[in-house]
């Protein structure tokens, strides 16, 4: 049975109270500050200050103090966000399958008593002088630094998206915002037939597989209501087009062959290389990223990814790269320029998916190299671009990606499963395990992804 799409309560008065902001904000935005506290001089001097409260702030703070070579207040961490989310879990949301408000908590709630909390909002860095100014106007001092904000999620990127988003009438949703995420049930709920459109845009992107894994639970309820035919695109109630600024549905090989394979099997078309770039009430306006110019899609039901990139405050200092994130090496996770400064996650300039599975690969890397150079010593760790992205691609199945630089696999079942074959055990794994270990073991510091629990 197909899990019950679930209606947004009193959605109403979220959107009405949310459109006076005039914008959507990412879950832990860097451009407002949130129940600041006074900063005393005494407080201002750490041993380690950590920029970013979301899963590889909190992973690596509370990493490093279960090492027990640090004091209370010696790690300082700055966020000015007043939740933190559990962001893989929007789709679940927008599949139905979990409530939006089971998947977040109170940031300063998650901080340790050990770790002094800056709930502010960074205002810039200084590398050159060890210091990290606040909105507040005061500096904060550190021995060495690590930055690792996320990324901005961008809903003025696309024009009109904002506004159709935030419109509980349009048929317009995103799984990209606590804000919006349910609205996306709504409308696959509410859609009996005409075109549903699903995108993927330009750019990098925070789970690169979320745009699609949407798509699929959508179909797959779609067609056990009977309102879906894989089969016959010419009679079916409900047809869906897939755009996607790529060439293929995923940056794997293996996997994208895979997906490839479901899609045609599924009877879904694919717009490669469109970029959504405008929505005009039912249609969308999207660029041909090979040079083909500009087309218009007619739509009943769009699901569109904002663009994203860093946020403006990395972009602008020192520390950022051509592209604006922080510029470290591949391997080490330190700065290239600044060797007291390291990031890792969807800030970093690393060349891998952004996906919460790849801090717990990053985060030791990190830590065993800046402890190994606060000693005096050399840089132990090299990361191998490990990440993950449990590819929802019906209710019940996921196909587990699991790859490395290069874009190659590296599998942890790969010795008694294919891993390119949607499992349930694998579904299991997205909707129940991932979220209780994230919140009960990975940001306090205890999971390690596939090596399992930590010391």
């Amino acid at each position: 049975m197909v899990p019950r799409i679930i209606a947004p309560r009193s959605y109403g008065n979220r959107v009405a109270s949310f459109v006076s902001t005039q914008t959507f904000q990412p879950a832990r935005s860097f451009a407002s500050v949130v129940g600041s506290s006074p900063i005393t001089e005494s407080g201002r001097k750490h041993k380690i200050v950590v920029v970013g409260g979301g899963s590889a702030g909190l992973t690596i703070s509370n990493q490093l103090l279960r090492t027990g070579q640090f004091a209370s207040e010696d790690i300082a961490l700055v966020d000015p966000a007043e939740w933190h989310h559990y962001q893989p879990g929007w789709t679940l949301v927008g599949g139905g399958l979990k409530q939006k408000s089971d998947l977040r908590r109170k940031l300063p709630e998650m901080v340790d008593p050990k770790v002094r909390f800056y709930n502010n909002q960074v205002q810039g860095f200084a590398p050159e002088d060890n210091t990290v100014s606040l909105s507040t106007g005061d500096r904060i001092t550190y021995e060495h630094l690590i930055v690792c904000p996320g990324i901005k999620v961008d809903f003025n990127s696309i024009k009109g998206l904002s506004e159709a988003v935030s419109d509980p009438h349009a048929p317009v949703s995103s799984i990209y915002s606590y804000d919006t995420c349910d609205k996306a049930s709504r409308n696959i709920a509410d859609l009996k037939d005409g075109q549903a459109l699903f995108t993927h845009p330009a750019g990098p992107v925070k789970c690169a597989g979320a745009p699609q894994k949407i798509m699929w639970l959508a179909l797959d309820s779609w067609k056990r209501s009977g309102l879906y035919n894989p089969d016959s695109r010419a009679t079916s109630p409900i047809k869906i087009d897939f755009a996607t600024a790529m060439p293929v549905m995923f940056g794997v090989p293996k996997y994208s062959s895979r997906l490839e394979e479901l899609r045609v099997q599924r009877g879904v078309e694919a717009l490669f290389q469109h970029d959504l770039v405008g929505i005009e009430g039912n249609t969308a306006v999207l660029n041909r990223t090979d040079g083909g110019g500009t087309v218009k899609k007619h739509f009943d039901m769009l699901h569109a990814t904002p663009k994203m990139g860093p946020h403006a405050f990395i972009k602008e200092s020192a520390l950022a790269n051509e592209a604006g994130f922080v510029d470290v090496d591949d391997g080490t996770l330190q700065h290239k320029k600044f060797s007291n400064v390291w990031s890792c996650g969807d800030a970093s300039s690393l060349p891998t998916s952004k996906t919460a599975a790849a801090i717990t690969a990053q985060a030791p890397i990190l830590i065993n190299n800046m402890l190994s150079k606060m000693q005096g010593g050399a840089l132990p760790a090299t990361y191998d671009g490990y990440t993950s992205c449990p590819l929802l691609t019906e209710y019940g199945k996921v196909m587990l990606a699991e790859f490395k630089y290069g874009a190659q696999p590296k599998e942890t079942f790969g010795r008694f499963v294919d891993q390119g074959t949607p499992s349930r055990a694998f579904y299991h794994l997205k909707k129940d395990f991932f979220p209780w270990v994230y919140f009960n073991s990975m940001v306090k510091g205890t999971w390690a992804g596939p090596k399992g629990w930590k010391r």
